[in-house]
């Protein structure tokens, strides 16, 4: 043991190190590097604004501490209740379709065992998330238009003759539901993908021999050991969903008004900001949806087990 440690003494001399202390690995300061990038962009996009909004929400235009007067102002505003409700219709339709068939999708790819097949789904699957938000909703004007539609067959078959029926106000939870799936669930489907790779070959296999079919191995194997990443995947779509804005506000400019433009409580808070110039009243709205979009979240959390040690 002496010879050992004067050994590892004078190597430890050699490299300029003192003994006993552990060796720095080569890429341990590339690291710190990412990390204070992000820290610093969270810190200045994210901490820093949302303390500001925390400020703005609980204070008047002069500054003066104004208790809970903007927020009882804003929920007491003719346009939140049905904001808020076309939002929850909207994450409700979505979050549901997500799950199911983001999971069930997920499953059957991975049952695939044709390897070109099953890359060139994924690959078809995930294509229309590469497209910003603002691109697919523009797309989505064309394919909704029964005029000029390529599946203009399909809405006049379900009874929309024009554009202007297709996205009447009640139709839009599920108009925006299929935008945001289309454009959203390729990316979980490949993460879904992904997770269903780390369960353990030993454990389908025993599951087999046992004379399980494929649709039990699913539903007592699979979807058990995915309960953590559907649980993931609800929480990240649930604050996306909670900040819908772009897909009303394009279609509301491109519709005339037929869709309001105080469809989203997104929407909402931009009119009192910038049409209202009522900053204050905007803040509020965001932190009702912060605080609304954290209980959610912590639901999926403690419901999924997110962090749970397996």
């Amino acid at each position: 043991m002496t010879v050992i440690d004067n050994a590892a003494g004078a190597a430890a001399v050699a490299t300029g190190r003192s003994p006993g202390r552990p060796a720095r690995r080569p890429g341990s300061a590339m690291s710190y590097g990412f990390v204070s990038i992000y820290a610093f962009l969270a810190l200045v996009f994210g901490i820093l604004p949302a303390v500001y909004a925390l400020y703005l929400a609980f204070t008047d235009a002069e500054g003066g501490f104004a208790g809970l007067a903007n927020f009882t102002k804003v929920i007491g505003d003719f346009r939140f209740w049905p904001a808020a409700t076309h939002v929850a219709l909207y994450l409700v339709i979505w979050l549901v379709a997500l799950v199911v068939l983001v999971t069930l999708l997920a499953v059957i790819v991975h049952a695939i065992r044709v390897r070109w097949l099953s890359r060139t789904l994924r690959f078809v699957f995930y294509l229309p998330g590469a497209l910003a938000g603002a691109s697919s909703v523009l797309l989505w004007l064309f394919v909704l238009d029964p005029t000029a539609s390529p599946v203009s067959g399909l809405l006049r078959l379900l009874g929309f003759d024009s554009f202007v029926q297709v996205i009447v106000p009640g139709n839009l939870p599920v108009v925006f539901a299929i935008i945001a799936f289309w454009t959203g669930a390729g990316g979980w489907i490949v993460i879904m993908y992904g997770a269903l790779n780390n369960i353990s070959a030993e454990v389908i296999e025993a599951a087999r021999v046992d004379g399980a079919n494929a649709v039990q191995i699913a539903w007592r194997i699979q979807l058990p050991m995915l309960r953590k990443w559907i649980s993931y995947m609800g929480i990240m779509s649930l604050a996306a969903g909670t900040q819908l804005f772009v897909e009303p506000q394009l279609l509301s400019q491109a519709s005339n008004a037929v869709v309001p433009n105080d469809y989203s409580l997104n929407q909402l808070a931009y009119q009192y900001a910038f049409q209202q110039n009522d900053f204050n009243g905007a803040a509020a709205i965001s932190l009702l949806l912060l605080v609304i979009a954290l209980a959610l979240s912590a639901v999926f959390v403690t419901r999924g087990g997110l962090f749970e040690r397996d």
